[in-house]
């Protein structure tokens, strides 16, 4: 377990460095069912740090404790000596290593915290979601609700709330560059959906990333070869609002829940908005049950 042989940094701009693991064939977390080859290293999973001077923003602490020691490790060894945590949002493949840095502040929306400590003991003793258990679970010590804004030396950092993917998302805008660190609002191949009845607020809340007009979008699950080059463009936001409006046509229309995925997202995989990734065939089906269990 915490083999880090597939860890590697991708540098997708001059002051952000991307700690991605996973979509290597055969790759295993640890055997037998478990959360983090599940939802993270099948997929591709990447937590980023934005970095000024001797300061470093950890944007989620990565899947496990073994992988957020690297990461610190590294910025170290870069001559980093004070860190503050943001967590994008409450599942455990982005909350996995911030004991790490228990002597750093970790920030996340207040949402995020209310999920957490409900669910603490559980997380904590594995009995939540399986294992591996995260113990402890280091739970953020500043909390924001709508935006906040830091200030990294002369970078500044805003953190959005959304309710996209999960109702306590929290992205990060850097102004100067266009750049949106978006966690798992955004997701390539397309969005794990946990809350089809929230439909519309994520469509809301995906015209309000999109009206920031980010050049460059970086995703915790994506194409590491695409992030490594900068990232995504605006269009991985059309693309998943245009997902997301399918999803809601495939609650009364049977054709539309006979569609293939790749027939489903074709021009956007056309526009190179979006990476054919064919592990998201499965996502997609449990996409379009829980659509159907909503009974929407």
């Amino acid at each position: 377990m915490s083999d880090l042989t597939h860890l590697r940094i991708l540098r997708p701009a001059p002051n952000v460095l991307a700690f991605y693991d996973g979509r290597v064939p055969g790759q295993r977390f640890m055997p037998g069912a478990n959360w983090v080859d599940d939802g993270a290293i099948s997929l591709g999973v990447a937590s980023y740090a934005v970095i000024e001077g001797d300061q470093a923003l950890i944007y989620d602490t990565h899947v496990s404790l073994a992988h957020a020691r690297a990461i610190r490790a590294e910025l170290e060894s870069m001559g980093i000596r004070r860190f503050t945590v943001v967590l994008s949002h409450w599942h455990l493949d982005h909350v996995a290593g911030t004991e790490a840095f228990a002597d750093c502040p970790v920030i996340a929306c207040q949402r995020t915290l209310d999920h957490l400590s409900r669910h603490r003991a559980g997380i904590e003793d594995a009995s939540f979601h399986g294992l591996p258990a995260i113990n402890p679970l280091i739970l953020p010590t500043q909390t924001f609700s709508g935006e906040m804004t830091l200030m990294l030396g002369q970078t500044e950092v805003r953190l959005i709330e959304a309710n996209i993917h999960s109702d306590d998302a929290c992205v990060l805008w850097l102004p100067a560059q266009r750049l949106l660190l978006a966690g798992d609002a955004l997701e390539d191949t397309v969005t794990y959906v946990g809350e089809p009845a929230a439909f519309e607020v994520h469509l809301a809340d995906l015209a309000r990333l999109a009206a920031l007009q980010p050049t460059h979008i970086l995703p915790n699950h994506g194409a590491p070869d695409r992030i490594a080059a900068g990232g995504y463009g605006p269009g991985l936001i059309s693309a998943t609002t245009d997902y997301i409006r399918h999803l809601i046509r495939c609650s009364s229309d049977a054709a539309a829940r006979a569609l293939p995925l790749a027939e489903v997202i074709a021009p956007a995989l056309a526009a190179g908005d979006l990476i054919w990734f064919e592990p998201y065939i499965d996502i997609h089906a449990q996409n379009l049950q829980r659509v159907l269990d909503s009974g929407r």
